[in-house]
């Protein structure tokens, strides 16, 4: 059975016109060669840049595997709705260990966190680089899985705080908040929960929302990411995410490091 959640979000989107701009106007032809070629063409000092900071150095430095650095970049561009760069570095994932089932998972998991339209144009592109490389499709996992366990303790402590401080200004997304997130999509076993919480952290700081890394990195780092790894995610995400989403993420992370390790 081809993978039943790459089709509900991509067919729900496509029927209620919610496909992004960027996505209806992607040329099928233009592919990650055609992107750098224009970037060189028109920004050539830009292409210089990429070449010295990205390709050579950012990629080669031992603090986070490529596998990690995958991931990261890729929920980056998930986050940013960008169909440009997305081909290109789904390669580099799968060149680099990463399974097309997670690729499937991550895509899943970030239509909760970046938003429904944004894992729709990813799953657009993902079908395309996956048909290239003759992935088979119909092995992606689908809606019934088994399900990880539950530490309860920690999720009745989190349902708790969030039903308490929120429950009466909006008990619909208290509601799946508890349903489709904590109790499913968090617990579906095609992404370890280290790799889940380093795709949402990413996916957060690019978009903004620093507000919401404090949890996240905690969960994270409970689930196995360590200080220097969470580190240089900042790193990686400064070339994709830009200098501003990174020094507002920055004092979150230290705060956060601080917590973690009291003086």
């Amino acid at each position: 059975m081809i993978n039943r959640i790459f089709l509900v979000i991509v067919s729900l989107l496509l029927m209620s016109g919610c496909v992004s701009h960027t996505t209806k106007n992607r040329s099928p032809q233009m592919t990650p060669e055609d992107t750098q070629d224009a970037v060189a063409a028109v920004a050539p000092a830009m292409a210089a840049y990429a070449e010295r900071f990205i390709k050579k150095d950012l990629w080669n430095r031992p603090e986070l595997s490529r596998r990690d650095r995958s991931l990261v970049t890729i929920a980056a561009l998930i986050s940013r709705n960008d169909s440009a760069e997305l081909p290109h570095y789904l390669n580099v994932a799968l060149d680099s260990s990463v399974k097309p089932a997670e690729i499937a998972e991550i895509i899943t998991h970030l239509a909760f966190y970046a938003g429904w339209p944004n894992a729709t144009t990813a799953a657009l592109v993902a079908r395309d680089v996956f048909a290239q490389r003759h992935i088979n499709m119909a092995s992606l996992p689908g809606e019934n899985v088994e399900f990880l366990p539950l530490d309860k303790e920690a999720e009745n402590k989190r349902a708790t705080m969030v039903e308490s401080n929120f429950g009466k200004v909006s008990p619909g997304v208290v509601k799946y908040t508890t349903d489709a997130l904590f109790l499913d999509l968090w617990l579906r076993p095609g992404l370890a929960p280290r790799d889940r919480s380093l795709v949402t952290v990413s996916a957060l700081v690019t978009a903004g929302q620093v507000a919401q890394v404090p949890y996240h990195l905690n969960r994270a780092m409970d689930n196995g990411l360590t200080q220097t790894q969470a580190s240089e995610v900042l790193t990686q995400l400064a070339f994709v995410a830009g200098w501003p989403n990174i020094f507002s993420a920055l004092p979150v992370f230290k705060e956060v490091f601080a917590g973690r390790n009291p003086a």
